[in-house]
């Protein structure tokens, strides 16, 4: 093709609706086509189409669209010993936690505004901050006058599980086909370290009495989703010394019930938020104990790797949050639905998504034609799209990819606590937290780099380039492995 290609740097900038329609109409395929139907050999195309532009179900789409949560539901019937909900912060990256709490009719002001500025959203949850479940009238309300206005949004909830049984007819009724349920146990004993009490039928139960009704509920719920063809994903937090190596159970029956994902997440344990287990001194695991434990779980039910575990009023691609841009105070009155920006934003990612699977294709296959066992850790900087287009000293997280016999897996992503460069200047010693984020990371490819944190990242035994600056992801590290053995590197894409 000869056409100019528009990058996915600049589509996930403001985008000039004109240019976008310009740039469809010279060739761009439609959403139907390209990179949207090159669907996994393993799957059916009715679950493809459900999937394919979710950025929590696909691994592959989350490099092009947005997810928005919005805070309507506060109310919830469980304690969790690793939750304590705040309601007016802005400054705290973790769920249960928001900005402001939502009426329906603000968060249908809010989400017409966020689709009209936000052209990658593909899908609208409610994870909480307390349960949208339990909460359930706010939900519904949220929900049936958004699918009216915004017909073509995803609906997605996100639930403990203790009430979802009781809704999961109106959740079919609405045509809601992602639920994502958090299940940390299956033996009531464990859950009873985790749970202090649940609230269930007006009446509140402690201790293994609590969690065997949590427990009962779940598995009813998940088994009646599976039953009506909806989707669902299971989120599990990985507790050292309480659920750690429990959590291989636990997979084994919801993957026997029918769950699509399992989305094993890290304890976030601080002081500071005051959760119990912060309080406590429980400590969350390393980055090389999650992946070690997601490993181990390979061949069970299906993993998610690339969870944020994001705010409940989150807004924008994964690892990303612009949530600040659209409080309450900074909305229209009054706003009508604009779908030209998401249309023009469809025809284009359609076309990269194309080329990209094409890319990745050819780059998985070289990396499995080496005749190697070894295999390589890649830490990635980027902005989205796929490419490796975020400068080191810019990045708040780094994606991790595997190289190895089975080709190029997305393994996680690891977020740094403090950015390299702030304010134009790179600070040495915010890059010992960057050194500490990329634990077992062999190579680092990003956009750009100075020979300074590239001299500090070689001293720590990490090699670091931007030799390969805005090709695709995997075309890169199927060069590096490539060249890595000894063989003829892979020819990058542009």
């Amino acid at each position: 093709m000869n056409q100019p290609m528009i990058s996915l740097d600049s589509l996930l900038q403001p985008i000039d609706v004109d240019a976008l329609e310009k740039t469809a109409a010279s060739g761009g395929c439609s959403s139907s086509s390209c990179g949207s139907s090159a669907k996994p050999d393993d799957m059916d195309a009715a679950t493809w189409e459900k999937i394919k532009d979710h950025p929590c179900y696909s691994e592959e789409a989350h490099h092009y669209f947005a997810r928005m949560h919005v805070a309507v539901a506060p109310a919830c019937n469980i304690q969790c010993n690793y939750c304590n909900r705040k309601y007016d912060c802005a400054n705290e990256s973790r769920p249960g936690v928001v900005s402001e709490k939502l009426t329906p009719d603000q968060a249908m002001r809010k989400v017409v505004t966020v689709a009209n500025e936000v052209p990658q959203l593909s899908v609208l949850g409610i994870a909480g901050p307390g349960d949208a479940c339990y909460d359930w009238k706010k939900t519904k309300a949220t929900f049936e006058a958004i699918s009216k206005e915004i017909p073509d949004i995803k609906l997605c909830i996100s639930t403990n599980g203790l009430a979802l049984p009781d809704h999961v007819d109106e959740l079919a009724e609405m045509n809601v086909d992602h639920v994502t349920i958090t299940i940390n146990m299956v033996d009531p004993e464990i859950g009873a370290k985790i749970y202090p009490w649940i609230y269930y039928n007006k009446r509140r139960y402690e201790g293994i009495e609590a969690a065997r009704i949590l427990h009962e509920r779940q598995m009813l719920g998940l088994e009646m989703l599976t039953a009506r063809g909806i989707l669902t994903k299971i989120n599990s937090v990985l507790i050292p010394g309480v659920n750690d190596e429990h959590l291989l159970e636990v997979n084994k029956w919801v993957k026997e019930r029918g769950a699509f994902l399992h989305n094993v997440m890290p304890l976030i344990s601080d002081p500071a938020h005051g959760t119990h287990y912060g309080l406590t001194g429980q400590r969350g695991p390393t980055a090389m104990e999650l992946k070690a434990l997601q490993d181990e779980l390979e061949g069970g039910a299906k993993l998610m790797r690339h969870c944020r575990q994001c705010r409940a009023d989150a807004v924008g691609l994964l690892g990303e949050d612009r949530g600040q841009e659209f409080t309450l105070d900074q909305l229209p009155e009054t706003v009508t639905y604009d779908a030209s920006k998401r249309e023009a934003y469809r025809e284009i990612v359609a076309k990269e998504r194309g080329d990209h699977v094409e890319a990745k294709q050819a780059a998985v296959a070289a990396v499995k034609d080496v005749a190697a066992e070894a295999k390589l850790l890649v830490a990635v900087a980027t902005k989205g799209g796929g490419r490796i287009n975020e400068h080191f000293g810019h990045a708040k997280e780094f994606q991790v990819y595997e190289a190895g016999p089975k080709g190029i897996t997305f393994v996680g992503h690891r977020k740094v606590e403090t950015q390299y460069c702030e304010g134009g200047w790179g600070e040495d010693a915010t890059l010992d937290s960057v050194i500490r984020a990329l634990e077992g990371v062999e190579v680092v490819l990003c956009a750009k780099i100075g020979d300074c944190p590239k001299g500090m990242l070689t001293a720590a035994g990490i090699r670091a380039t931007d030799a390969y600056g805005f090709d695709y992801i995997e075309t890169a590290i199927g060069a590096l492995y490539a060249a890595e053995y000894g063989v003829e590197p892979i020819t990058a894409v542009a």
